[in-house]
């Protein structure tokens, strides 16, 4: 499945929310997420309206793999 384009950081974070993360902090425009389960897991989502494709693919890669599935099945799962 193709990433989305137009998907904020505030929209990701309200995504992750729903897979266990939580906001642990922020700095400026940088939220930090993470997920409580043994081993912790951190992630650096910038809260921008609209994120580049790159640092989605970034952070959706780096989920994927503490979450031990695709990225592929990471997107259905968070976008649909």
């Amino acid at each position: 499945m193709r990433l989305p384009r137009d998907v904020s950081g505030a929209e990701l974070t309200t995504r992750l929310e729903r897979l266990g993360y939580s906001v642990t902090r922020q700095t400026g425009s940088h939220m930090r997420l993470t997920l409580a389960e043994a081993p912790e897991h951190h992630i650096t989502v910038p809260n921008h309206s609209s994120l580049r494709v790159g640092t989605l693919a970034a952070i959706l890669q780096a989920v994927a793999t503490r979450l031990t599935m695709s990225r592929e099945d990471l997107v259905v799962l968070l976008f649909g």
